[in-house]
C-alpha cells in the first residue's frame, strides 16, 4: 500500500480535528473525500504532507511502508508527496518554469530543461491555459481559475506518487472542471495515488472513480461513511444532515 492511514488524531490549536482516521490510497487509485465545513479535510491534507501548526497526537501515517510523521515537509515531497493547495500561494520573484525547474531537479536529481519546455507546453495547451504564464512569477497575477490550473500543471510535470488536490474544483467553470477532471484521472492512470478533497459533486462526474469504497465522508473528525458515487449523489440530493 503507498499510503495508509491509521487511527490518526491531529489538534490544531490545542483543539482535536481529527479523531481517529483510517484510509489506504494505492497506486493508480483515486478517492474522494467530502464533508461539510469544519469537518477535517484540509487538516488531514496538511497532516499528509507535513504542513506546521498540525500536530499528530496519536496514530501514524505510512508511505512505502516508512512512517512519515516526524520528517519535513520537503522530505515527504522529495518521496514524491504532492499537494494542490485550495488556496494557492503567489511566489513573487521566481518565474513558474524555474519553479518547476527547481522542483523537479529536488525529486530527480537534475531536470532537461529542453524536455522540461516541451512538458510545460503540452501541458499548458492541455489545460487551456496562455504560454505567458510560463514567464511570469508563480501564481502572482493569476486569476483564480489559472492558479488550479497551474497546480494541476505543476502535478503533471512533477509525476509524484501521491497527489492530494485540496478542492480542484472551486473557482472554476463547467469547463474548466471537465478539463481539471480529466487531467486528474489521468495521473491517476499513469500510477499517481490521488485524493480529492471536495464539498460538491459537480468534479465526480469528470473523474473516472472505479469501485465501491472509493468516496469518503468526513464529518467531525471521523471517517463516517465509504462508498461510490452513489453516496456522494445521496449527499448533494440529501445534504449532510443525513448523518446525523
Amino acid at each position: 500500500m503507498l499510503l495508509e492511514i491509521k487511527n490518526l488524531h491531529v489538534e490544531v490549536g490545542g483543539k482535536e480535528v481529527l479523531k481517529g482516521i483510517d484510509l489506504k490510497v494505492g497506486s493508480g487509485e483515486l478517492h474522494v473525500i467530502m464533508g461539510p465545513n469544519g469537518s477535517g479535510k484540509t487538516t488531514l491534507a496538511k497532516a499528509i504532507v507535513g504542513l506546521s501548526g498540525v500536530k499528530v497526537k496519536e496514530g501514524d501515517i505510512l508511505f512505502d511502508g516508512k512512517s512519515i510523521i516526524n520528517m519535513s515537509i520537503d522530505e515527504r515531497a522529495r518521496m514524491g508527496i504532492f499537494m494542490q493547495y485550495q488556496n494557492p500561494v503567489e511566489i513573487e520573484g521566481v518565474s513558474f518554469l524555474s519553479f518547476l525547474s527547481t522542483a523537479k531537479s529536488s525529486m530527480e536529481g537534475s531536470a532537461d530543461m529542453k524536455k522540461l519546455m516541451e512538458e510545460v507546453k503540452k501541458g499548458i495547451k492541455e489545460l487551456g491555459m496562455s504560454e505567458e504564464v510560463i514567464k511570469r512569477p508563480v501564481n502572482l497575477g493569476f486569476s483564480g481559475g489559472e492558479k488550479k490550473k497551474s497546480e494541476i500543471l505543476q502535478m503533471n510535470i512533477l509525476k509524484p506518487k501521491i497527489a492530494i488536490l485540496d478542492e480542484p474544483d472551486s473557482g472554476l467553470d463547467v469547463d474548466a472542471v471537465k478539463i481539471v477532471g480529466r487531467e486528474i484521472s489521468k495521473a491517476a492512470a499513469s500510477g499517481t495515488g490521488c485524493i480529492v478533497i471536495t464539498h460538491y459533486t459537480r468534479i465526480l462526474s469528470a473523474l473516472e472513480l472505479k469501485g465501491n469504497n472509493v468516496v469518503h465522508v468526513l464529518y467531525d473528525g471521523k471517517i463516517v461513511e465509504n462508498g461510490g458515487k452513489e453516496l456522494a449523489e445521496k449527499i448533494e440530493k440529501e445534504g449532510y444532515s443525513i448523518l446525523h
